[in-house]
């Protein structure tokens, strides 16, 4: 297992915001059961689902948690030769009262039209806990992968100031990484989560998690590096190259 291996697979994690969410079906027992899903990252890189109490899933994981989520590159022509990552896993609802509002501050961050849902419909949020990775990075790149996760150390407070900040403050900032990424320009974009190894950007209704020039442990390395972009004329090839 190479450290690359790891990355490319978090990186494809932390990229795409929605899968197939595979469970094991109560109504046709032996079958499993495909459901599409959107999720975010917890503070620990855990998947974070947020489902609705009378959905099929949900009563498939309340019965039994095993499940698997699959994801794959947005837009893939070829997807037998573009990436794709299965996370097999135990997935768990979250009932401490603490560790809801923390996903739910972490979550509408992500899905802000998805607010009402927890309290007004019944949904609740599920953490998916990693039992094993599958890593296909294309054509003869294929990898039974373990941590993939990677703990967020900005989770909280610091990652909700710097993102608040962002956002008030460097619009300009947020609107030329845009253009140095190539991504739409026919709205406004908004930073909804910062980690170690980059952020994430809404535009519109999609996101777009974009690679920092390198990685960042503190808030001081994170300013840092948004600067240099900020004022760079091409996105540093050792982000973009790495992602």
């Amino acid at each position: 297992m190479k450290v690359k291996d790891l990355k490319d697979a978090r990186q494809l994690l932390l990229k795409e915001y929605r899968g197939a969410l595979a469970t094991l079906s109560q109504s046709l027992p032996g079958f499993p059961f495909g459901s599409a899903v959107p999720y975010c990252l917890d503070a620990t890189g855990r998947p974070l689902i947020l489902i609705s109490r009378i959905a099929q899933h949900t009563r498939n994981l309340q019965a039994d948690g095993k499940c698997s989520l699959l994801v794959g590159e947005r837009g893939a022509l070829d997807v037998q030769a573009t990436g794709r990552l299965t996370l097999v896993a135990e997935a768990r609802q979250l009932l401490d009262e603490a560790q809801i509002e923390a996903a739910a501050a972490r979550y509408y961050c992500y899905f802000p039209a998805a607010r009402n849902y927890h309290r007004a419909h019944d949904f609740d949020f599920w953490v998916m806990e990693p039992v094993r990775w599958r890593f296909i990075g294309g054509f003869g790149s294929i990898h039974w992968l373990e941590g993939v996760e990677l703990a967020n150390p900005f989770a909280g407070e610091v990652e909700a100031g710097m993102i608040a900040h962002m956002n008030r403050d460097h619009a300009e900032a947020l609107a030329h990484y845009v253009e140095l990424a190539g991504l739409p320009v026919d709205e406004p974009a908004e930073m909804v989560g910062i980690d170690s190894e980059g952020f994430h950007l809404r535009v519109g209704q999609a996101l777009y998690w974009l690679p920092l020039p390198t990685p960042c442990n503190n808030p001081a390395m994170v300013r840092q590096a948004l600067v240099q972009l900020a004022h760079a004329e091409v996105w540093p090839v050792a982000g973009l190259g790495d992602a």
